[in-house]
């Protein structure tokens, strides 16, 4: 092998620099990571992954926010019909004869009234 030497050092380096230009040895060893395009991409590079990391979190609070309301309209439905249930127990409780039925039971030595209410009218002067 006969080395030209009318080239200089620069234009070697050049020469083998072209060569290697997107080798795999490049990728693997990272050193494509130090070339001038990549670096004058790192601010727009870092701000994609700023971008993606606020969706994948976003993602994730709304997935979270919607099991928290699956769970919320559960217990709403459970309350509402305990809700009712209640009702119409105090409801049926209240009824004129199971009030009578009650006092009886508990010895209250309560007794209904057979008398009509009267309406007391005030007049105004």
């Amino acid at each position: 092998m006969k080395y030209n030497n009318d080239k200089t050092f620069e234009e070697l380096d050049s020469a083998t620099q072209n060569n290697k230009k997107g080798s795999i040895k490049d990728i693997i060893g990272g050193s494509f990571l130090t070339s001038e395009n990549v670096i004058k991409q790192i601010p727009y590079i870092l701000f994609l992954t700023l971008i993606a990391i606020i969706y994948i979190g976003n993602r994730y609070q709304a997935e979270k926010i919607v099991r928290e309301t699956i769970v919320l309209q559960n217990e709403v439905k459970e309350l509402r019909a305990e809700a009712i249930t209640n009702s119409s127990e105090l409801m049926y409780i209240s009824k004129q004869s199971e009030v009578a039925k009650l006092v009886e039971k508990n010895g209250l030595d309560l007794k209904e009234s057979v008398v009509p209410p009267k309406k007391i009218i005030i007049e105004k002067k």
